[in-house]
């Protein structure tokens, strides 16, 4: 007996009070995520001089493209200051150049070994593996501010300040986080695969290399992003060790920026526009990579 089209119809989801109160709930907390990135876009858009004349809305009555100007160096500082600047300059491009290499290398080198690492203690087997396990989880109970002290001392001794070397350090190798990550999705892949290759005659490298790594293409990318967004944001070591200009990161050099004119207001112009311009490669990776990261952030195995 065929089966009407009304009858394969899915039923209508009845809209409660709770239902709506929940979908006014995320409104409301999408809102105050947005406000502050609108606000600063606004404020990019704006003249220096046209901040605080008391129009408060969200787009600029005359909204200019001055400010991105002075950012990429494009203006000279008396075109600066007649747009209401400090007459301060950004070498953006450098900055940039500076905050791409850090990322890039950060990410290489901390899912390259969190990788090798979280495959040693999801299938090698050697005495007091689980016990080295346990202190490197334990290192997540640790406030990361604990070990900038110890670690500036390391690399001022060692003569990395104001190197990339010295930057690197602390990030380079694995984290706590990456080794449990991807250990667990390890652990979730069947033994016998490994068991059939190592039969053909594959040793252990050539079975992570050539089978567990293609695998894990999904963990990997998302720990790569996570990794990305985290050493792009990141501001205390860099502004630490990184002081020089030669490998000052874009977010210490905004901070300098808006110390350049301790006599005066800072320039909030020119500040939210480089600020709108350090945040587009974070956006671009999340636009592209987002939804692989919220549908492998709770992935820990192969079913």
């Amino acid at each position: 007996m065929a089966t009407s089209p009304i009858s394969r119809r899915r039923p209508r989801r009845r809209t409660g009070p709770g239902r709506i109160l929940a979908w006014v709930a995320l409104a409301v907390l999408l809102l105050v995520t947005l406000y502050p990135f609108v606000w600063m876009l606004r404020t990019a858009f704006t003249g220096n001089r046209e901040i605080f004349n008391g129009d408060y809305s969200l787009i600029p009555a005359d909204p200019t493209l001055v400010n991105f100007s002075r950012v990429l160096g494009h203006a000279t500082p008396e075109e600066s200051i007649a747009a209401g600047g400090s007459g301060a300059e950004v070498d953006f491009w450098l900055y940039l150049r500076n905050s791409v290499v850090f990322t890039v290398m950060i990410v290489i080198g901390q899912v390259g070994f969190s990788a090798t690492a979280a495959y040693a203690f999801a299938r090698l087997r050697f005495r007091g593996r689980d016990t080295l396990f346990a202190v490197f989880l334990a290192g997540l109970m640790v406030p990361p501010i604990f070990t900038v002290l110890p670690n500036f001392a390391l690399v001022r001794d060692l003569g990395w300040l104001d190197t990339f070397p010295g930057l690197l350090a602390p990030y380079l190798l694995m984290t706590p986080f990456a080794i449990f990550f991807l250990r667990q999705f390890f652990l979730g892949i069947p033994p016998e695969i490994e068991a059939a290759a190592t039969i053909d005659g594959a040793g252990k490298f050539t079975v992570f290399w050539r089978i567990i790594l293609p695998m894990s293409t999904a963990p990997l990318s998302t720990l790569a992003v996570i990794t990305a967004v985290f050493a792009w944001n990141e501001y205390l070591w860099p502004q630490l060790v990184g002081k020089d200009e030669g490998v000052r990161l874009l977010n210490v050099a905004l901070g300098v920026f808006a110390q350049s004119s301790p006599t005066s207001s800072p320039d909030w112009a020119g500040l939210m526009a480089a600020a709108t311009l350090q945040v587009i490669p974070v956006l671009l990776l999340l636009i592209v990579f987002g939804r692989r990261l919220v549908n492998s952030i709770g992935f820990t195995g192969i079913k």
